[in-house]
């Protein structure tokens, strides 16, 4: 695990300056404090930061083949490595050192940009080919790993994150409000653009070959969910295998390997699978809050930690330690997302700094086997919708008109939605003013920013992956589009930026990609049935996870910022809404910004809105006003 970055001058007669490679990996330091190492030749440069996991003694990049033709710096780790190892070893290729990195390289030689396509694990790598004069990079299949690349008539730039691009000064710093309204639409930025006019994530799934001048991105997987003719008894055995496969090569490394614990179904289910699987100790950490009256998750991962035998730690934080956190939350996320537990895992991975380099996480479980209560929901008004027959209407008005006599201002959007498509559905999962559905969003706009935006262009941006790959299964629809938005762009943003922040690696065997493909080849009913959700996980694992774990109300992971936006934090909160500087940007309305923090403190209900605003205004500071960013 490492960071990355590079510059490629399309002048091929304009050298690189070493200081601006110094500088670009200056910047992402925190990324891998156990070494750096820099390629300069002509035109191309090449970075490296060092998080030492595997090959601790001969691992340092960049690395080359046998003759220094072909040149890698990597970020990620391949855990099929040993086996293409051995198969590139028979095929006549000369190894100098034991790390995976070696491998790709070997790995592109033989196979050029295919090479990918083997590749089981998480990574953005870049590859310079000195006989091709051509400069390759790839990112994994799911997007665990980020990329970001800046491409003028002079110039590519790429690193691992945003501010080791804006070390070059050439790079211009432009706020592009269509993304700020993606932003407030889905609080996260789904899609290649980033906040920054020019600065582009490359996609999942993809590579990029820069060569003569020209740039060509192509896509070389997807997910596609074909179903099979499983019995649900055949799948349940061989979701078994893959999990246990799974973890078992995630738990490959040179250092001890921890596990974070939510106290729900999926970290749980990882310790127990890796549990005497390690040469090493195995420990957990988790993570409480000092708020009274919210859902604690302590004590269901020190029952997991009981369980399986693990050296557990927990931490608490506090509103003063969330505030305290905010600016380098921005600093470190650099896209604005939404996602306060994020900080939660910023604590609870600087803890565990304290004893491992290596942790391991539950993510993914819910976008691969249908663990959100929204994918039951649809289910369920699908089902009501068809055995309402005509009468569909006067039933979702009836829904309707319950909803608001309970005050349930999420349910009030079940009734139009008895006879709307899936998409609307989708938008619905939130009652957020900002979402095209609602049309709330004329009022907290201005004039001019409303003028410069298109709202149906920013719903786009998930609206073009409904009906792709799925088929008519509404849950497996979900699932896809889940999968190319919510977590690339926000679920593996925060993971990957947060502890790496730390310094820390943080790995997911249930986005392996072959688990992937295999949950995407069961039907909808074997992850949702009735109101269970991630049902055949769950089937699979009762043998495995305590039963109080498998039978327990899914509840997240619940930083409490809501009360604390309400309570400790409101003044802060409505200084900087309100603070001239934030509305002299030409955004919003300000009578309509206070009547959001108006109704929020009367009723609540506007936390996640009030938070996006926020972290937007943060973000401004730290990369726009700022002339020198703040630092970890």
């Amino acid at each position: 695990m490492c960071g990355i970055c590079g510059k490629l001058n399309l002048d091929s007669r304009q050298p690189v300056q070493p200081e601006l490679l110094a500088e670009m990996l200056r910047t992402i330091a925190h990324r891998g404090p156990d070494g750096d190492g820099s390629y300069l030749s002509g035109p191309v440069a090449l970075g490296h930061r060092r998080l030492a996991i595997i090959d601790l003694v001969s691992g340092q990049q960049p690395l080359t083949n046998e003759d220094g033709s072909v040149i890698i710096v990597f970020n990620g780790e391949i855990y099929n490595y040993q086996e293409l190892h051995a198969e590139l070893v028979t095929q006549g290729h000369t190894f100098k050192t034991k790390s995976d990195t070696e491998v790709i390289v070997h790995l592109y030689e033989q196979h050029g940009p295919d090479c990918v396509k083997k590749l089981r694990g998480m990574f953005a790598l870049a590859i310079w080919d000195e006989r091709q004069q051509q400069l390759f990079l790839a990112r994994d299949r799911v997007g665990i790993k980020p990329l970001y690349y800046w491409l003028s008539d002079k110039a590519l730039l790429f690193a691992s994150e945003i501010k080791a691009i804006l070390a070059d000064l050439e790079v211009t710093r432009e706020v592009r409000p269509d993304v700020i309204d993606r932003f407030l639409t889905f609080y996260y930025t789904p899609g290649e653009e980033t906040l920054l006019d020019g600065v582009k994530k490359l996609p999942p799934g993809s590579y990029l070959i820069a060569k003569n001048g020209k740039i060509q991105i192509q896509q070389y997987w997807d997910l596609y969910f074909t179903p099979s003719n499983l019995s649900l008894a055949d799948a349940e055995e061989q979701l078994m295998s893959l999990l246990e496969e799974c973890v078992r090569l995630h738990m490959i490394a040179d250092v001890p390997v921890g596990f974070l614990l939510s106290g729900g179904v999926d970290s749980t289910a990882m310790l127990g699978l890796a549990s005497g699987k390690s040469p090493f100790p195995i420990s957990s950490y988790t993570i409480g809050f000092s708020q009274p009256g919210i859902a604690d998750e302590r004590p269901f991962a020190r029952l997991a930690a009981e369980r399986y035998g693990s050296e557990h730690h927990e931490a608490t934080i506090t509103s003063k330690d969330f505030l305290d956190f905010l600016p380098r939350y921005v600093w470190h996320m650099e896209e604005p997302v939404c996602e306060p537990p994020a900080i939660a895992l910023y604590y609870i991975s600087k803890l565990a700094r304290n004893y491992v380099k290596v942790l391991i996480s539950g993510e993914g479980g819910d976008e691969a086997f249908g663990g959100y209560p929204n994918y039951r929901n649809l289910l369920w008004l699908e089902r009501l919708k068809t055995l309402a027959g005509p009468l569909g209407p006067a039933i979702g008005s009836g829904l309707s008109l319950m909803g608001r006599s309970f005050g349930l201002p999420k349910a009030t959007k079940y009734g139009p939605l008895m006879d709307v498509p899936l998409e609307s559905y989708y938008y619905s999962r939130t009652s957020s003013p900002f979402h095209y559905f609602n049309q709330k969003y004329a009022e907290l706009y201005s004039s001019d920013f409303l003028g410069s935006i298109n709202k149906k262009t920013s719903a786009s941006y998930a609206g073009r992956y409904f009906g792709n790959g799925a088929g008519s299964d509404r849950v497996n629809q979900m699932l896809y589009v889940d999968t190319k938005t919510w977590l690339t762009d926000d679920l593996l943003i925060k993971a990957d930026k947060m502890t790496m922040a730390n310094s820390v690696e943080l790995r997911v065997p249930l986005l392996d990609h072959k688990l992937l493909e295999f949950a995407a080849s069961l039907p909808g009913n074997f992850k949702v049935r009735g109101f269970t959700t991630k049902f055949i996980a769950k089937k699979a694992l009762e043998q495995r996870v305590p039963q109080e774990i498998i039978k327990r109300k899914k509840a997240g992971f619940p930083v409490p910022y809501d009360t604390w936006l309400r309570t400790d934090l409101k003044d802060w909160l409505a200084d900087i809404l309100l603070d001239s500087r934030t509305i002299s940007r030409g955004y919003f309305n300000r009578g309509a910004v206070e009547s959001l923090i108006r109704k929020d403190q009367q009723d609540g209900g506007y936390s996640k809105e009030l938070f996006s605003l926020a972290t937007l205004e943060l973000w401004q500071r730290t990369f726009m006003d700022q002339n020198q960013p703040v630092t970890s």
